[in-house]
């Protein structure tokens, strides 16, 4: 069974500021002027976030891991080719960004993989093998045998 959560603001705000009492949330509040939206799902092997960065590259970007906590750093810069007074109208964000996430204790944290297209930057983070689900199958007599 799948299950999709939906961002509620009030758990967001509240998280933000239970990181910011521990210190891993100032970066955020510091951060610029754009957050990029994030998905974070799981599957029996890994952990998967994916990051809407459109306009930035690849040199733009920083990933970072660092005591079960990633740190995903950009910056998305202005476009000089035209002058700013030209502009009727300015409505895509820019400057520079900080994300961070803690990692689960069951995350390999020596198996991780960045990957850019199209302006999502996907993060694969592997699962411990004995975190991965495992299959138990039940035996006549009672007896049950392992399977993974």
């Amino acid at each position: 069974m799948t299950l999709i959560t939906r961002i509620d603001p009030f758990r967001e705000l509240a998280n933000l500021f239970e990181n910011f009492a521990d210190g891993s949330g100032k970066d955020q509040l510091q951060a610029g002027t754009f957050v990029p939206p994030v998905d974070i799902y799981e599957d029996d092997h890994n952990v998967v976030l994916k990051l809407e960065v459109p306009g930035i590259s690849e040199d733009n970007l920083d990933i970072q891991l660092e005591n079960n906590t990633l740190t995903v750093k950009g910056e998305r810069k202005f476009e000089t080719e035209e002058k700013e007074e030209n502009f009727h109208r300015i409505e895509r964000r820019y400057g520079s960004f900080v994300r961070t996430f803690r990692l689960p204790n069951t995350v390999d944290t020596e198996k991780v993989d960045a990957h850019y297209d199209k302006g999502v930057l996907q993060i694969t983070l592997a699962r411990k093998a004995e975190a991965k689900p495992r299959q138990i199958k039940v035996a006549g007599n009672g007896q049950k045998t392992l399977q993974g």
